[in-house]
């Protein structure tokens, strides 16, 4: 299942990948495409939604 996520508080393409290993942590197989420019992160992965954001917000992120 694909998720939308806005994290704004990305800066740069260190934070970038800090968002991706954290959804990658949650499962290995995730696709993860990630966009500091308008902070979009969109995740196909079978963690839930709520695991997203607690692994993200766990690397120092903001999630909306």
């Amino acid at each position: 299942m694909t998720m939308q996520f806005k994290v704004p508080s990305m800066k740069c393409d260190g934070c970038a990948e800090a968002v991706t290993e954290a959804i990658q942590s949650l499962d290995a197989d995730a696709k993860v495409d990630v966009n500091v420019d308008t902070k979009d992160v969109a995740a196909e992965t079978t963690a839930s939604a709520a695991a997203v954001r607690e692994a993200i917000a766990a690397k120092g992120h903001t999630v909306n």
